[in-house]
């Protein structure tokens, strides 16, 4: 059988040298990760018999796309495999209960503005041109207690599919708003019904999965984040039930237990409380959280992210 060329002494002495194993300094672990990525990818361009013109066009491709890294992730998902693998150590550790975790994507902002109890997420801009979106629910613990003063960090896009920041014809923060739960652990806001949208067209995301046969829609969603004091932070998103892609997500995001009811209403306590008149959606979106087993767990991942 002949030998495979990555296999050889050369390029395993290559492979060695280039991760860093032939020196006493630097990160033992880091050298072993980037050994183990680099060999996969001499291993890839051998098995597939891949052209030097192919290589190349590859590397400028990434380049091209590197303002894309985040959508990239989602779709081909990376992402989606973190909370797998998340999701499978908290089985192995015999945690149970809480809400599910999905994926944040890529277009969270910090610093949106903060309130107690109630924000209107929208500026107006869509009022009347779109449906209205009450979302609303409490905070608890996995024994069913409210959490008082938890962080809930909230973001979508509008009706064109384009989210604030990124979209410099949106105000700042629009659709975007920080709402620290009330005394029962309850959050109230008013804003407007998010839509599905595609990944940029023309862009790199939407070309390599256009070249392997795969479109890149999600279905209209909505963002969270929310943490508390001695609790694990949550990151996770639901889903408008109806939307046509909403089980054929391009970023594996759509979780069952992460579509709740929608509902059509005219009048309430709710709309009288965010002063809604005539028809309206409203959402009920309640969350549990875990306690948190260190520090670290009561923060999101340290993901470069923007900043408003």
């Amino acid at each position: 059988m002949t030998v495979k060329l990555v296999k050889t002494q050369e390029v395993q002495i290559l492979l060695d040298k280039l991760s860093g194993l032939d020196q006493q300094a630097g990160d033992a672990r880091l050298k072993a990760i980037v050994r183990r990525i680099v060999g996969d990818l001499f291993a890839t361009i051998e098995d597939f018999n891949i052209s030097d013109d192919e290589v190349w066009q590859a590397l400028n491709f990434a380049a091209r796309g590197s303002a894309e890294f985040g959508l990239w992730a989602a779709g081909l998902g990376l992402e989606r495999f973190l909370d797998i693998r998340a999701d499978a150590a908290d089985a192995a550790a015999g945690l149970t209960g809480g809400t599910p975790r999905t994926i944040e994507g890529p277009l969270y902002v910090a610093g949106a503005p903060e309130s107690v109890g109630y924000a209107r997420m929208d500026d107006g801009s869509e009022e009347g041109k779109v449906d209205t979106l009450i979302l609303h629910g409490q905070v608890r613990d996995v024994n069913g207690a409210p959490i008082e003063g938890a962080k809930v960090e909230i973001w979508h896009a509008n009706s064109l599919g384009n989210y604030s920041y990124f979209d410099t014809t949106q105000s700042e923060f629009n659709l975007r708003r920080t709402i620290f739960t009330d005394a029962d652990g309850r959050y109230v806001t008013r804003t407007t019904l998010p839509v599905g949208y595609a990944c940029p067209e023309g862009g790199s995301t939407e070309t390599i999965l256009k070249n392997i046969g795969r479109h890149g829609n999600r279905p209209a969603h909505v963002h969270y984040f929310v943490s508390a004091e001695n609790k694990r932070h949550l990151t996770t998103q639901i889903n408008i039930d109806g939307d046509p892609y909403l089980h054929d997500d391009f970023a594996y995001a759509t979780r069952d237990e992460l579509v709740p009811p929608v509902k059509r209403l005219t009048g309430g306590a709710l709309a009288e409380r965010c002063s809604v008149s005539g028809e309206h959606v409203e959402i009920q979106f309640d969350i549990m959280l875990h306690a948190a087993s260190s520090k670290q767990e009561e923060h999101a991942s340290a993901r470069p992210r923007a900043a408003g």
